[in-house]
């Protein structure tokens, strides 16, 4: 485990520093690729396989989340985490020979002020309830989500739902998204079977 130790530079020789564990660490030559290898890869392949997986961004204003989660998806080295999870999920079940079903779908939310919002929804100034019950735990009312059938028809939802987010300038980004997004895809699987009745 890499780990990291910071005092305090208002004291430094009155209290122990602080520890914090990291896995990895990327300087800015590294390309895209590489991250996603890395990173998300094994995390994809194992949704594929029927675990849940998350990615999660996390950073200050203008630190690059945005071109690390998405990049530039015209070109091939500069496609971030999110187009090349599905290309790789599309890949996966295109080659599936095996006559399992999938279904895939999608749902695209924002948290801003606190409130959530549906980028994917016929109104996307909505506020969504979050609720809670025992069959279904946590969840978002009315949430759309939309069945997709090949990587074309994500992209073009996670495009529009990148224009319905909410923006404005902040003193160290134009235009900063000023909100939380969560992307979600849900794959679910059934085998086919051969019921033979004699």
């Amino acid at each position: 485990m890499n780990q990291i130790y910071i005092r305090n530079p208002k004291n430094p020789g009155g209290e122990d520093p602080k520890s914090f564990a990291f896995d990895l660490v990327y300087g800015p030559e590294i390309v895209q690729r590489r991250i996603y290898d890395e990173v998300a890869f094994p995390l994809v392949e194992a949704v594929l396989q029927g675990f849940n997986g998350t990615i999660f961004a996390y950073g200050q204003t203008g630190c690059g989340k945005t071109y690390t989660m998405v990049g530039d998806k015209t070109d091939e080295a500069k496609k971030g985490i999110t187009p090349n999870a599905l290309t790789q999920i599309f890949t996966f079940i295109d080659a599936d020979k095996t006559g399992t079903r999938y279904l895939v779908r999608c749902s695209y939310i924002e948290i801003y002020n606190e409130d959530i919002f549906d980028l994917l929804g016929n109104d996307v100034e909505a506020k969504l309830a979050l609720k809670e019950n025992k069959d279904k735990g946590v969840y978002i009312k009315d949430l759309t989500t939309t069945i997709v059938k090949k990587f074309k028809e994500i992209d073009d939802l996670l495009t529009v739902g990148f224009s319905n987010r909410h923006k404005a300038e902040t003193s160290m980004n134009k235009e900063s998204s000023r909100s939380h997004c969560i992307f979600t895809i849900y794959i679910e699987s059934a085998e086919s079977k051969l019921v033979i009745l004699i």
